[in-house]
Order: C-alpha cells, then sequence, then structure tokens
C-alpha cells in the first residue's frame, strides 16, 4: 500500500492518511480482510511521527473501516456493514468538502465537476494523488 502525504497541503496529515486508506479502500485497491502497515512502519515509511498514524488508524478504527488488535495489527473491516460503513465515512468527507469549497467561494458546478473528474479518474484507474 503506498500512502502519499503532501506537507504543503491545508488538509491534516492524518487526515490525508485515512483519506487514502478510505480511498483504497473504495477503490478495491485495499481488499477486505487485507492487512494495513504497521503503524511504525507506515509513520517510517512516509516520515511522519508515529502518532499521527496512530491517530488516523483510531479514526478509522471508531467509524469501523479497519479492525485493529495490538497483537495482529489493523485490517481493513472484512465484514459485510463495511461497505456501509464506508459509505457513512465517505459522505461525512464529502460533506467536509463541499463545506469547504463552499467558504473557499468555488460554486456549486465547479464542484461538482471537480469531484465528477475525480471519481471517472478513480474509477478508471488513474485516479493517483
Amino acid at each position: 500500500m503506498i500512502i502519499k502525504i503532501d506537507m504543503n497541503s491545508d488538509t491534516p496529515v492524518y487526515r490525508q492518511i485515512t483519506n487514502q486508506i478510505l480511498l483504497g479502500a473504495a477503490s478495491g485497491k485495499i481488499k477486505p480482510g487485507e492487512k494495513l502497515p504497521t503503524v511504525r512502519n507506515l509513520a517510517a515509511d512516509i516520515g511522519v511521527n508515529p502518532m499521527t498514524v496512530s491517530k488516523a488508524y483510531s479514526e478509522l478504527k471508531s467509524g469501523g473501516i479497519i479492525l485493529a488488535d495490538g497483537r495482529k495489527g489493523a485490517v481493513l473491516n472484512p465484514s459485510a456493514e463495511a461497505s456501509c460503513l464506508l459509505a457513512e465515512e465517505f459522505e461525512k468527507q464529502a460533506l467536509r468538502l463541499a463545506l469547504s469549497a463552499k467558504e473557499g467561494g468555488i460554486s456549486k458546478d465547479a464542484v461538482t465537476k471537480i469531484f465528477n473528474d475525480a471519481a471517472k479518474r478513480v474509477y478508471e484507474g488513474k485516479g493517483e494523488l
């Protein structure tokens, strides 16, 4: 699993990690039951503090997206309910983005076009961040 972080982004690093794991799950790049990197390994790979990765994993765990066990590590939730939980989390993310765009003066039509273009790229397998 490759996670790319933009240190110049206004989006907090833990949120970027969360978003990329959600995107990986939604696009099928991360399969249900697939083991995620350990907190320490992911932190080292992307050059961030382990607490940052831990915060992202905690958020995903509280949302039911991942299952985490200190001994076994974290995995994408393999239960049938995971897709429902993922959809709920996606809706929350979409609302945050829409609010941010509105506050930034981006029109509804522009937001729709940007989202549709992004979705098209993802579903065509060209959605790398």
